[in-house]
């Protein structure tokens, strides 16, 4: 038998090891975590949606007509009319024919993986993909070649030597979810059409964020369904609730709805949750005043910064890693971080490669400026007491 204990005291010295905290109340900047006060950057609430009265006042209604759970898969009596309503309406505000519900952003990607490929197929990931699409693209059983981050040129040299036979499917994230960089969309698509590949984008975290009505990284380069026939998208960060969606073609969702084990045999997400996500959505389209808010954070915090000398990654969405290599180093700051009660986490190996520890700040339109410059107080290496409230204006 493995020598668990062993194990993970081996991880604990390493720096790796990871515990859960207890979060007290709502999903906003100001928390209580394990019994104390944080203000906390690390949650994926990018538009503030989570603990919008409207969002909460939908769950609420839809709680008291449908009741809880949704009692059955889709496919026996568990697809409710709000179900079937925010399927069409997420189908509209992403431009596509049909969109599909998932319980999880995890499960969409197995889902879609195993219903498309066999053994004798190809998938092509990039190496810094979400451990979702990692593992959808090894449980899925095709043959699986990684590509070099965001670089196009090597997926088309690994697409151009697979020869003619089997399905190629290409997975990428849109938003890094480690990193915050972009994939090169344009280049992906291109590639793909021209090697008669599928290309797949989980949009996780540019949905809501980034285009002109938040339709996410797809709408951000203006590709449509034809270049990019296969999208996955969540819907418990920007939007504020829970669950995810596949969109794509009539056939594509019908092909699911046939054969992704992952939708047939599982339980469907709660009608209420449904619903509160159709009023989430409408606040997505509406009120646009949340990206500009967010944006301008994200800029304030970079300005911020680089003035006093921190290793940012190149990212210009809310995901803003602060690189420092060591995974022990990072752990040490997140502590002292916590202890003037800021909630920064530390990401360590294997979710991001040896020597790439770094801490992840996540920034959200719930935040205020002064907030934003508590953190930046906090992270400056020169210990000033606190920010000149001159200098807090000019940066506004």
């Amino acid at each position: 038998m493995r020598d668990l204990k062993g194990e993970l005291e081996q991880r604990r010295a390493k720096g790796l090891y990871r515990s859960r905290r207890v979060l007290e109340g709502r999903q906003q900047p100001e928390q209580v975590i394990d019994g104390r006060k944080v203000l906390a950057f690390c949650s994926n609430d990018y538009l503030g949606l989570a603990s919008h009265p409207k969002v909460i006042a939908a769950f609420r209604k839809a709680a008291s007509h449908y009741g809880v759970g949704a009692g059955a898969a889709h496919l026996v009596n568990g697809h409710t009319q709000a179900h079937h309503q925010l399927e069409e309406e997420l189908a509209a505000f992403t431009n596509r024919e049909r969109a599909l519900l998932f319980s999880t952003g995890y499960m969409a990607n197995l889902g879609v993986a195993q219903a498309l490929l066999s053994r004798s197929d190809h998938v092509l990931e990039d190496r810094l993909n979400h451990a979702s699409l990692i593992d959808a693209g090894l449980l899925s059983g095709a043959r699986f070649q990684r590509y070099a981050h965001a670089t196009a040129v090597d997926l088309a040299q690994r697409l151009a030597g697979l020869g003619q036979t089997g399905e190629r499917l290409v997975l990428t994230d849109g938003v890094f979810s480690m990193d915050g960089n972009l994939a090169p969309l344009p280049e992906l698509a291109s590639i793909s059409s021209s090697h008669h590949a599928w290309l797949m984008v989980d949009d996780a975290h540019g949905l809501g964020v980034l285009g002109k009505t938040g339709a996410g990284s797809l709408e951000h380069f203006g590709l449509d369904q034809t270049r990019v026939p296969i999208l996955m998208g969540t819907l418990g960060k920007a939007l504020g609730t829970g669950g995810a969606f596949v969109a794509g073609s009539e056939d594509l969702i019908e092909t699911l709805i046939q054969s992704a084990r992952t939708y047939v045999y599982t339980t469907a997400m709660p009608a209420a949750l449904a619903e509160a996500t159709r009023t989430s959505l409408q606040i997505v389209q509406t009120d646009t005043r949340r990206r500009e808010k967010l944006n301008a954070l994200v800029q304030r915090f970079r300005e911020g910064a680089a003035q006093i000398g921190l290793r940012l990654m190149d990212s210009e969405t809310p995901i803003q890693p602060i690189l420092i290599g060591d995974a022990a180093e990072a752990v040490q700051l997140s502590e002292r971080l916590l202890e003037k009660g800021l909630l920064v986490p530390a990401i360590r190996p294997p979710t991001v490669p040896e020597g790439t520890a770094r801490l992840r700040v996540t920034l959200s339109a719930a935040h205020t400026e002064a907030q934003v410059d508590r953190l930046l107080d906090a992270l400056d290496p020169s210990a000033k007491p606190a920010r000149s409230k001159t200098e807090s204006t000019a940066k506004g």
